[in-house]
């Protein structure tokens, strides 16, 4: 055991994880401890080859003694939860590693749901938002630049236009310089104001496999670099946290105890197999919606070592609504695989009709690797316009001689006519019912199930939006993601959110809501919850801001230090 008494332990480094870190680890330099399952990703680490790719997902399996062993330590950990697909990430920097950067305040009308408690309304998070919102370095696509120019975007504007809709130019956190008003030239290094050099956005459309060029302001580069870099916070990966354990007033174990003398957090190196215990004061629970869960189920009902936990741990899970679409055979130049993956987003009753099955439908580009994968895949018969009209040109040059001799147009040919070419992504998410619930299976792993038919009149919008969209910008097809094709009718979430809600009593949530204890497990002292597990129902918003927020009123209700953006 290691007899070092931390101030604290931070589990997971995502958005929550990275920012109670680097604000805990102010207030006690040298004296938080982080730890993180994933691996560490410098610049140009991401996998971009195929058999790099192949070994990039997340698989941990049980030993004979329960202990995780891994399979594959990659970026990606993919889960089915019910009739839910969930993707999610491991790494140094957790989801902002691979997510699609959007820095988006959700509606008034989220508040107003009786399931969040009182103390959370838009004027109590806004000095929380607001400082997170300069830390992450959230600004709109400086896409009226002419080097910058992104066509998809103007497509989407007028989509919007011609279904009465409001399209809105998102904020994201990429960087483009560090003056907003001067942007640099893509591909142009400069240093941040945490002192990390990045890269002046490339618009490479590589954001959710992993950014090598650092022009995602990723938490590495920001709360979690100042965590470690100014305030020597210990940040420890490639660590799986398998219980956790209150401490009695001698230090030992005790699962009786309540927190007041602190815990011991057991966990194993996945690098040695080795197990390790460390001990903190206080300990926060960062690891993201399934693995914060998870964690405190297997505590809770398998190993018996927080017995105090709620019963709605679990309850009110969400996927935040979301929902993938594609359009097919638009006549222009969609720029599909070209800038941030977000440049706007419109509104169909989140934040003007404030409706309760309110969305947003967002732009999505994606990696230029990815569209050769696709042309590579698709069925012969998608093919035959290609080599057909490649037959007809070198018919016309050999038998006709109608060529001057120059022939590089004929294996162009080739290429045209894509499935990618032409094409649009929709990202959609909103206020889903957020009736799931999570549970162990019966090898000790998060499962769930996902209410479908609770969220029927939400997909349908979606849907029709979809067409809508399609018939506006005159393609020739609007389909859902395959996985929700009859017969399977699976979704997929990148937003999986709930199961350790805040509320203002344990029957109703897992966390604390009042103000004097805010973010603090119920019926334990010292024991925090801090990522999106928190959240009572969808937000319909892309969930990073929110998250951020409440994370950030966490760390101060914790330190008594209010926030600022110096970090």
């Amino acid at each position: 055991m290691n007899e070092q008494m931390h101030e604290a332990i931070v589990i997971g480094t995502g958005f929550g994880g990275s920012i109670t870190a680097c604000r805990l680890a102010k207030r006690w330099p040298g004296q938080v401890l982080v730890l993180e399952r994933g691996k560490r990703y410098p610049r140009g680490s991401f996998a971009r080859a195929p058999e790099d790719m192949a070994r990039n997902f997340w698989s941990i399996r049980a030993g004979e003694d329960g202990a995780a062993l891994p399979e594959c330590r990659g970026l990606f950990d993919v889960r089915s939860v019910g009739r839910m697909d969930v993707i999610v990430s491991a790494g140094v920097g957790g989801g902002s590693l691979v997510y699609a950067n959007v820095f988006l305040e959700p509606p008034d009308a989220v508040w107003r749901d009786p399931r969040w408690p009182g103390t959370c309304t838009a004027d109590t998070l806004a000095p929380y938002y607001r400082v997170a919102k300069t830390v992450l370095g959230a600004r709109t696509v400086p896409i009226d630049d002419g080097d910058r120019h992104l066509h998809r975007t103007s497509l989407f504007e007028r989509a919007a236009a011609v279904n009465g809709r409001t399209s809105t130019r998102a904020e994201v956190n990429v960087f483009f310089g560090n003056d907003h008003d001067r942007p640099l030239p893509p591909g142009e290094t400069q240093m941040n104001r945490y002192g990390v050099v990045q890269t002046s956005c490339t618009y490479c459309g590589e954001c959710d496999v992993g950014c090598n060029v650092h022009a995602k302001n990723t938490l590495d580069l920001n709360y979690l670099h100042r965590a470690e870099h100014a305030h020597d916070a210990m940040v420890v990966s490639d660590h799986v946290v398998e219980s956790i354990v209150p401490l009695d007033k001698d230090g030992r174990a005790d699962p009786s105890a309540g927190g007041t003398y602190g815990y011991a957090v057991h966990g194993r190196s996945l690098d040695s197999g080795e197990t390790e215990i460390h001990r903190g004061r206080r300990v926060v629970v960062a690891a993201g919606t399934l693995g914060s869960v998870e964690l405190l189920l297997r505590s809770r009902d398998v190993l018996g070592t927080l017995p105090r936990l709620s019963s709605a741990l679990g309850h009110g899970f969400s996927g935040n609504g979301d929902f993938l679409m594609f359009v097919a055979g638009i006549d222009g130049d969609t720029d599909a695989t070209r800038g941030p993956v977000i440049s706007q987003y419109t509104d169909h009753g989140l934040f003007d009709e404030q409706r309760d099955d309110g969305f947003v439908l967002q732009d999505a580009g994606y990696p230029t690797f990815l569209a050769w994968f696709v042309e590579g895949a698709k069925p012969e018969v998608f093919k035959l316009r290609a080599v057909g009209e490649f037959l007809h040109r070198l018919y016309a040059r050999i038998v006709l001689g109608r060529s001057g001799g120059k022939v590089g147009s004929h294996f162009g040919a080739l290429l045209r006519h894509g499935l990618t070419e032409g094409s649009a992504v929709l990202l959609c998410m909103g206020r889903d019912s957020s009736t799931g619930t999570l549970h162990l299976d019966d090898g000790g792993n998060v499962d769930g199930r996902w209410p479908r038919r609770a969220n029927r009149r939400l997909y349908k919008r979606i849907l029709a939006a979809g067409e809508a969209f399609n018939d506006a910008v005159g393609g020739t097809a609007a389909f859902a993601n395959p996985t929700w094709w009859l017969p399977f009718r699976r979704n997929v979430t990148v937003h999986p959110l709930g199961g350790c809600r805040l509320s203002d009593s344990p029957a109703d949530g897992v966390v604390r809501a009042t103000d004097d204890r805010f973010g603090e497990v119920h019926g334990y002292d010292n024991l925090y919850v801090s990522d999106g597990s928190l959240f009572p129902a969808a937000v319909g918003a892309n969930p990073a801001a929110t998250i951020s927020a409440l994370a950030e009123r966490i760390a101060e209700g914790i330190t008594g230090i209010a926030p600022d953006a110096e970090l």
